[in-house]
């Protein structure tokens, strides 16, 4: 957890001394810093959670039918690339919205309040989660389903509100 935390610090401080670098530069005229605002605006966004949730979910529910060395292999190749990737965008979403605020002082509580966001917090609570998850044989059971609905609702359901 220590880690995961650190890490997310980490590259939310760098991706807002980026945008911070990007908004100063459009500040002074030169086209170049609009560019590499757009850039750090459209890697990371909120609806990038959606398929990421559904390839978790995925691996989650393989976790919960396989033997344990096939599922140590869906873990480490899967869904600890998918924890990190969920990790890396939303410390870069959250450092982004950091420095536009710094700079901008422009309302960004709509941004952060985006509905989305709730699958992050699903793929790292689930990632928290797993081992308490694959010791016990009724946990298993239920988030065979759980992990199955929600793959199928990640990849099937429109999500418009």
């Amino acid at each position: 957890m220590s880690k995961a935390l650190t890490s997310f610090a980490l590259v939310a401080i760098l991706t807002a001394l980026l945008m911070a670098l990007s908004l100063a530069v459009a500040r002074h005229g030169y086209p170049y810093g609009a560019i590499g605002a757009k850039r750090l605006d459209d890697v990371a966004d909120a609806g990038t959670f959606i398929p990421l949730a559904s390839v978790y979910f995925f691996s989650a529910l393989l976790m919960m039918i396989l033997p344990i060395r096939a599922a140590g292999v869906v873990l480490t190749n899967a869904a600890d690339a998918i924890f990190w990737t969920v990790i890396v965008l939303f410390a870069a979403i959250i450092g982004g919205l950091a420095a536009r605020w710094a700079f901008d002082r422009s309302n960004i509580l709509p941004a952060l309040l985006n509905w989305r966001f709730l699958f992050v917090a699903a793929v790292v609570g689930c990632h928290l989660f797993m081992n308490e998850l694959r010791r016990n044989i009724l946990l298993r059971s239920l988030f065979f389903v759980v992990f199955a609905a929600a793959t199928l609702a990640c990849v099937l359901w429109s999500f418009t509100i």
